[in-house]
């Protein structure tokens, strides 16, 4: 998760086979916000009634397969860009791009490290 400037506040790591969308309410509930930007493949009504409990608007577009389409801030989502920048910033680091340390344990430290130098470039 970034805030609206782009900058790291929380992260978790997850086996490569599993579906980003899977951890992300055990995020969202770690990180107070007011509105969360996601992309399609967080749609979904479980994840939506998590972000309804938190009281956070969901400016989340509809997935494709959903019959009714939900409405969404098309401009605000324009903000969503953010976090691919921050992304691509965290990923200049060769050691976080190929994910070189076997273990989570040093990964994490690898992806922590990361998100405080974009923390300190302020």
């Amino acid at each position: 998760m970034v805030d609206a400037l782009g900058l790291p506040l929380a992260f978790e790591i997850t086996e490569g086979q599993r579906h980003d969308s899977m951890p992300a309410k055990e995020l969202v509930a770690r990180v107070l916000s007011r509105c969360l930007l996601a992309d399609k493949a967080y749609d979904s009504n479980d994840f939506r009634a998590a972000l309804d409990e938190r009281k956070c608007t969901p400016v989340i577009p509809s997935n494709g397969r959903r019959t009714e389409k939900l409405s969404y801030d098309k401009e605000l989502y324009k903000a969503r860009s953010e976090i691919e920048c921050t992304f691509s910033l965290l990923k200049q680091a060769r050691r976080f791009a190929t994910r070189y340390e076997k273990t989570l344990r040093n990964y994490a430290s690898v992806v922590a490290i990361g998100c405080s130098l974009l923390w300190l470039r302020i």
